[in-house]
């Protein structure tokens, strides 16, 4: 029998650069306010949200993100022909095929990188940074490029008042290269399928194909449902990270969650005792919910403005529609 020979990989993977991208218009909770039966005070008090920016027409999934990632390219320290896998987690491209993690990574010069696209909501950003630990762990490819983007606009009922507000655009995207010693923990993940009824597409596109609904489809949400669950379930989760990775709440520099809610921030924050220390990121306030972007959003923003610098530790968890979840400890580029 044929022994297959063993990968040889780099001992351990890090993030090497991060990179972000927000779309020119910045929409004010008035322009919300347009559409629905609310007040500014009441969706600050609500979400935490004063701002957000929404694509034109040229500031497409595949341009947003090749903004996004040739900044990353340039702060990891190297070029695009050394990116051997690209992945992108996004909800929000329109074609089923072929993925737009292709033309990303040919418009940016890699050698013919694997590129593929994932569907794991606001979790999404967590699940391709596993997936390109894996990859340079293992040997596949020595640099990854992992992007979180999404056109929610395209996706947002602007009469839903329990929606209309939260969603915005953008790209954040990082390179995973090697590294001598661990720069990205155990990664705790899964889903619980049994509530994905809670954050949904209303319609299937084949519905609206047919003529059986007018309305586009949106997304929509359970607000309170999904706040119990994220609140007191994904505290658990990141603990279990805490955990996974060998550190407590006190040896946390940085805590960037899912910019989904700044309560659901709030809360986790108070469960999981974050020390006074510890900088957490609050993106959603001029960014909104970006889904798989926010994550690489916030971590960039925060790198860019000295709240966090290269070397920190931090905790990031993503969670959303599925519903999924993602929680691991890296070391910030």
């Amino acid at each position: 029998m044929a022994k297959i020979k063993p990968s040889k990989g780099a001992p351990y993977a890090r993030i090497l650069g991060v990179g972000g991208y927000r779309p020119t218009r910045v929409v004010p909770n008035e322009v919300i306010l347009e559409t629905i039966d609310s007040s500014d005070e009441w969706i600050r008090s609500r979400s935490g949200i004063e701002t957000r920016h929404w694509a034109n027409d040229e500031e497409t999934v595949a341009a947003m993100s090749i903004e996004a990632s040739g900044k990353a390219i340039a702060d990891a320290g190297i070029s695009a022909e050394q990116i051997g896998g690209v992945i992108v987690s996004t909800v929000s491209h329109f074609k089923q095929t072929p993925a737009v993690a292709t033309e990303i990574a040919d418009k940016l010069g890699t050698a013919k990188a694997a590129a593929f696209d994932i569907s794991a909501g606001c979790a999404g950003f967590g699940y391709g940074l596993t997936l390109a630990k894996g990859m340079i762990v293992e040997g596949s490819a020595e640099y990854v490029l992992v992007i979180g983007v999404e056109r929610l606009s395209d996706l947002t009922d602007l009469e839903d008042r329990a929606t209309a507000f939260l969603f915005g655009d953008g790209a954040g995207a990082v390179v995973v290269g090697p590294a001598q010693e661990p720069g990205i923990g155990p990664t705790v993940w899964g889903s619980e399928g049994d509530k994905s009824e809670t954050i949904k597409q209303t319609v299937p596109w084949t519905d609206y194909r047919s003529g059986e609904v007018a309305k586009f489809p949106a997304i929509t949400q359970e607000g309170q449902a999904v706040f119990r669950w994220a609140v007191f379930e994904m505290a658990k989760v990141a603990k279990e990270a805490l955990d996974a990775a060998g550190i407590s709440a006190e040896d946390l520099d940085v805590f960037i969650p899912h910019q989904a809610n700044e309560r659901i921030i709030d809360s986790m924050v108070k469960t999981l005792k974050l020390p006074e220390s510890v900088t957490v990121a609050r993106d959603v306030r001029t960014t909104g919910n970006t889904s798989a972007a926010s994550i690489p959003l916030a971590m960039e923003r925060l790198l860019a403005t000295g709240e966090a610098k290269s070397g920190d530790t931090a905790l990031v968890i993503g969670f959303g529609a599925g519903l999924v979840y993602a929680a691991t400890v890296v070391t910030l580029p």
